[in-house]
């Protein structure tokens, strides 16, 4: 067989995938800045009056929404997207809706994954502010 053809057949891809994956992610995120509307400059008035206000807050999770939509859309893993949606105190009923399943669904899909990266000891303290939206999700096998 050609050489070449012997290195594409054989050749470690692990760390391109790696690579690949994570630019798709970077470019999601340079995207859902783009479709929100772009971010004020650093230093700007915007900026400081977004700082100051509920609006960058709501900025940022209508950004991460958007950035969870199209890393869904271009069929990256999109748990990290999750993991930091429910660090902004974002609920399972709007993930669900950025995801075009049901509240149940997406709780079932990402749910146990989170929990256990949230709170990998299992003491109930998930280091931020997680929505407590999960108590009529959990089944009655202990899972999440």
């Amino acid at each position: 067989m050609d050489r070449f053809l012997e290195t594409a057949l054989t050749v470690d891809v692990t760390s391109a995938a790696v690579a690949a994956a994570d630019a798709a992610v970077n470019e999601a995120s340079r995207q859902a800045d783009l479709l929100i509307g772009g971010r004020p400059a650093p230093g700007s008035p915007e900026w400081a009056a977004e700082q100051e206000g509920a609006a960058g807050r709501q900025r940022e999770i209508a950004s991460q929404l958007v950035h969870f939509r199209i890393v869904l859309a271009s069929g990256v893993d999109p748990f990290g997207s999750v993991v930091g949606l429910r660090r902004w105190g974002v609920t399972w009923e709007l993930i669900a809706r950025a995801a075009g399943v049901s509240r149940q669904a997406a709780h079932e899909r990402w749910g146990r994954r989170v929990l256990e990266t949230l709170d990998p000891y299992g003491t109930g303290e998930l280091g931020g502010p997680v929505a407590d939206d999960e108590a009529d999700l959990r089944t009655t096998d202990g899972g999440s």
